[in-house]
């Protein structure tokens, strides 16, 4: 049975606010789609195409196996990191998604970080 308009509406919001609110578990929920198996193709085909450069460079230069060799490395990080996705908003107290662009990014030490994540967990707010 297909959702109605409103319902669909209020899913997507749902899923901003999640986004929003833990973007490491939404990204997780997501799973890998298409862009992730075109990195893990295209991840493939260098290191193949870096190992026959390698295999050439042993019969004639080093220079073209040095080559080979730093395409195979390059084409395998590709492969394994993750895309990087946009940051979808921020939950405003109304309940709507605020872009994230307006918002200013607050800089701060790593002690002051751990001392706000510490007072969450011992106020009861983690």
């Amino acid at each position: 049975m297909p959702l109605s308009d409103h319902e669909q509406k209020m899913l997507e919001q749902m899923e901003q606010a999640l986004a929003a609110e833990d973007p490491k578990f939404a990204s997780s929920m997501k799973g890998g789609g298409f862009l992730q198996r075109r990195r893990w193709i295209i991840g493939v085909l260098g290191l193949v195409a870096g190992l026959g450069l390698v295999l050439v460079g042993v019969n004639t230069t080093m220079w073209v196996g040095a080559i080979g060799f730093a395409l195979m490395v390059a084409s395998v990080a590709y492969a394994v990191t993750p895309p990087r996705k946009a940051h979808l908003g921020v939950v405003s107290p109304e309940g709507g998604v605020q872009p994230a662009k307006g918002r200013p990014r607050r800089k701060s030490s790593l002690i002051d970080r751990l001392d706000e994540r510490w007072e969450r967990r011992q106020g009861g707010n983690w």
